[in-house]
């Protein structure tokens, strides 16, 4: 299978900033979708300070979380999938008319939860995701000329709990039934990012390590990965029926088992003496990784206090993680590959502060009292990190590999 161009390890310099309009866009739709997806996550972390500050009248819970994982998530699962995707296939690229259509569902379902507008905000998510899906179902089927990762079926599980969690939100009766309204929030909230990040992590982590990709080498072994991705993408939507059957120890087990255990299994972490050279960025890889997961063992010891406590997933885990695989695709895109493996203390200020705001947003679970000053320190915290991440890579969101 032929690398995700984004990936390659050319030692070459980019000859500077190119603009080729939106076909250029349109065949790396992640330049567009990164940059919007951390506005989106800068826009729905102030709503806290504001609200605390009585700037704004309405209690910000649902509005945050919708624009953190549909705006911000949503996001960066387009943008990505929207540029790897055609690529793992071997099949054409985005069209500007596909790509100016995702973008403006992505506003629109923006924009309708700033504006209180939930109903129309997750319809216009669902239309987002449903064309992505169409998109590239359409390339699989009719243009592809190699078969795409078996850890694709992740990310697809992925798309399909966000579609369905969101579908489950538009209905009134799911807000009046608290077992209902959990399903959705934990098809929306985790299973829109979860599965893609063992999938996406599993083909994508060997190289952002320093080594190769993690793609098949033979048949067998991709039948074997493929029915690994199988089994994890059941155990995954399971655990989230466990849950809300009354067993939400044993299904916040199950998720941290199988997420563990996949990548334990898929991915090669031990270094190579022939691999590249680890930098930064790999060690927020790391940390970033162990967050989240603490966040899916520690909800249930303390699941009074679970969402608190999930922040550590929802920030540490999945939002550092975003911004690392970004980064991973923005250097490999503009050239300057070698400087992912670099050792920067402007990197590890920006993992710091990933770890902090997840960690200031999980302690309210424990110290009640800290719960409105922690919403403000964490929410001020993650803005200054995205802010700061784009930022640091301004210049690579417009630069081309001329490779």
């Amino acid at each position: 299978m032929s690398e995700f161009p984004a990936c390659k390890h050319k030692k070459h310099k980019a000859r500077g900033p190119r603009r080729f309009g939106l076909k250029w866009l349109a065949s790396e739709p992640y330049r567009l979708f990164f940059f919007v997806g951390a506005l989106w996550s800068i826009i729905g972390v102030v709503l806290w300070p504001l609200f605390y500050a009585q700037t704004i009248h309405f209690y910000p819970n649902f509005v945050h979380a919708r624009l953190m994982i549909e705006a911000f998530g949503g996001a960066f699962v387009v943008g990505f999938l929207g540029t790897a995707g055609p690529r793992m296939a071997s099949a054409p690229k985005l069209t500007p008319a596909e790509l100016i259509g995702l973008l403006t569902l992505h506003f629109g379902c923006g924009l309708s939860h700033l504006w209180q507008r939930p109903m129309s905000g997750d319809a216009l998510f669902i239309a987002l995701l449903g064309t992505l899906l169409l998109c590239l179902v359409i390339r699989v089927i009719r243009f592809r000329k190699e078969a795409p990762p078996p850890q694709l079926l992740l990310a697809l599980t992925g798309i399909g709990c966000g579609i369905s969690g969101a579908a489950m939100m538009m209905n009134g009766s799911t807000y009046t039934d608290p077992q209902q309204h959990r399903l959705a929030s934990l098809l929306l909230y985790q299973g829109l990012l979860l599965p893609p990040v063992l999938g996406i992590g599993s083909f994508v982590f060997p190289r952002m390590l320093g080594g190769d990709f993690g793609d098949p080498k033979s048949a067998a072994q991709s039948k074997v990965k493929r029915l690994r991705a199988i089994t994890a993408a059941v155990l995954l939507v399971g655990s989230f029926f466990l849950e809300v059957q009354g067993h939400p120890g044993i299904g916040f087990t199950l998720r941290a088992i199988v997420s563990a255990a996949y990548l334990l299994i898929e991915v090669q972490w031990r270094k190579s003496p022939e691999d590249a050279p680890r930098g930064s960025l790999t060690t927020g890889l790391f940390w970033a990784l162990i967050t989240g997961w603490l966040g899916l063992v520690l909800a249930p010891l303390h699941y009074t206090q679970h969402v608190s406590i999930e922040h550590l997933l929802y920030i540490g885990g999945f939002g550092m993680l975003m911004l690392i695989v970004g980064s991973r695709v923005l250097f490999g895109h503009s050239g300057d590959l070698e400087g992912f493996f670099a050792k920067s203390k402007w990197v590890r200020f920006l993992i710091f502060l990933g770890v902090l705001a997840a960690t200031t947003r999980a302690t309210p679970a424990w110290v009640p009292s800290t719960t409105v000053s922690h919403h403000i320190y964490a929410s001020l915290t993650w803005a200054i990190l995205a802010a700061c991440w784009l930022l640091w890579h301004r210049h690579r969101f417009v630069t081309r590999d001329e490779e």
